[in-house]
């Protein structure tokens, strides 16, 4: 089974047991659901729409990590303007744990809700027929 996921902007194709990295999840403790699922596939049947938006991928967060450095040059011609930077972008690992299929959530139609507050309720303290 596995999970097209969204995280940072960018997707995730996902099974149970990977490590992926996804951008930084500040103070990520414990569990990480990830919600925006946009596709499951469960052993060849491919889940999309809303049996995809019902289904959960937890994780675990296993470290931070900073990826590789990008280098940043700022130059204007014959003025004497040149300017180095860098920028090193912050990572999560997450080890993924479970990728279950819920049930969508069922909308109640008008007559289901009808018939149950209709429904005639048994009382107690109805008398017994006089025989």
């Amino acid at each position: 089974m596995y999970a097209v996921i969204k995280a940072g902007g960018k997707q995730y194709k996902v099974r149970p047991g990977d490590v992926i990295e996804v951008e930084h999840l500040p103070g990520a403790e414990g569990r990480v659901e990830f919600t925006p699922i946009l596709v499951v596939d469960d052993e060849g049947r491919t889940h999309v729409g809303k049996e995809a938006a019902a289904a959960v991928v937890t994780a675990r967060p296993v470290g931070e990590v900073k990826g590789e450095k990008v280098k940043v040059f700022r130059y204007r011609p014959k003025t004497g303007y040149a300017r180095r930077g860098g920028h090193r972008q912050l990572y999560t690992l997450v080890e993924i744990e479970d990728v279950r299929l819920g049930t969508p959530a069922r909308r109640s139609t008008r007559k289901a809700v009808r018939a149950e507050t209709e429904a005639p309720a048994e009382t107690a303290d109805a008398p017994a027929p006089a025989d």
